[in-house]
């Protein structure tokens, strides 16, 4: 699933995608992340076929966890 450069060309191939339920509606600014595979994947809501980042569980967790804390600005 993930090259060397830990990105997926076309994200549309993975499975599982979803917005958060507090992400802007129409706002057009809205990441999407794949449940169930072993690292996790993100895109970009209105790139469905575009690339995918893909984090380790541990360190998308911390950076959800930062942005929760508010160290990282919207």
């Amino acid at each position: 699933m993930v090259s060397s450069e830990h990105t997926v060309s076309d994200s549309s191939a993975l499975t599982g995608w979803y917005k958060s339920s507090y992400s802007g509606g129409d706002q057009g600014e809205c990441l999407e992340v794949a449940r169930g595979h072993a690292d996790v994947p993100v895109r970009d809501s209105k790139a469905v076929s575009g690339p995918a980042l893909v984090f380790s569980a541990q360190r998308w967790a911390s950076f959800v966890t930062a942005v929760k804390d508010g160290h990282i600005g919207t």
